[in-house]
């Protein structure tokens, strides 16, 4: 099992101890042979990360889609589990033409012609906006970074990882993950979703509703949610501009600074219609 945390030695006020740090590797993703993404990431839970990834990213729509997720090569090899093949399922044809074009991994500059609005559109054409329901209560969305807190396993050792969980509209923990990278963690989190057979989302109130991550929320990540048909991102940070346009067209309810009971609340304030059960 490939480790998460390692130490490292570090001095501090003149005294030397080892300090326990996040594992930072390169991943590479392969479907049916094809390189589609190198990403930097924590070890562990790479199929789940692999999976959130294609998804994010139209290349699958659900479980269906795949046949098997496994590392490349033997455990003795050298570099053993920084490699890993997706295979499509039997008769499923994966969005292949989507490969040419997802981002991580490739070089982009600023000559490429690509603008905010067109890639909204883009995402509204194939997507779609994400449906009105469920609806949700504010306490949960205030109390979210606490329930992602308790999940952080490996923040409570080395304070050097982003946190994403996947709430559902009565606080339930559906999927929680861990990596250096916030993006991946919320791939992680997706795939844990599509393993389960939860994406793309149903409603109800055990079905997924609210993403909350660590850090700031970025257009990728409102992408990421509007995909997996989530009705709501709750970031502990900020949110860029483009983050909340998108929201705002994809009908996807963005709170920001989530942070001692309190939050901004960018789009979409109509879902906020009920409280939930006492416990």
């Amino acid at each position: 099992m490939s480790k998460k945390v390692v130490t490292r030695p570090m001095s501090r006020q003149g005294q030397t101890r080892d300090d326990r740090v996040a594992v930072e590797e390169p991943l590479e993703i392969r479907v049916a042979s094809d390189t589609v993404a190198i990403t930097m990431r924590t070890p562990g839970d790479d199929p789940r990360l692999a999976l959130g990834f294609l998804l994010s990213e139209g290349i699958i729509a659900s479980a269906a889609d795949v046949g098997t997720v496994s590392h490349c090569g033997k455990p003795t090899d050298e570099g053993y589990g920084n490699v890993i093949e997706v295979t499509p399922a039997s008769g499923a044809r994966l969005q292949l033409e989507k490969l040419e074009t997802s981002r991580r991994g490739t070089l982009t500059t600023s000559a490429c012609g690509v603008c905010g609005r067109r890639t909204i559109d883009d995402l509204l054409a194939t997507a779609g906006p994400v449906p009105d329901g469920p609806l949700l209560d504010r306490a949960l969305i205030a109390r979210s970074p606490v329930i992602l807190r308790v999940t952080q396993a490996t923040f409570e050792l080395t304070g050097g990882v982003h946190g994403a969980a996947v709430l559902s509209p009565l606080g339930e923990v559906l999927s929680s993950a861990e990596d250096v990278g916030r993006h991946n963690a919320v791939d992680k989190a997706l795939g844990a979703l599509l393993q389960q057979g939860r994406v793309p989302a149903r409603r109800g109130d055990g079905e997924p509703a609210v993403l909350v991550v660590s850090g700031r929320c970025s257009f990728e990540l409102v992408q990421k949610a509007a995909v997996a048909r989530l009705a709501c991102i709750a970031s502990v940070s900020a949110a860029s501009s483009l983050a909340i346009d998108l929201a705002e067209r994809m009908n996807l309810t963005l709170a920001t600074f989530v942070r001692n009971g309190e939050f901004n609340l960018y789009t979409h304030p109509e879902r906020f219609d009920r409280a939930l059960p006492q416990s």
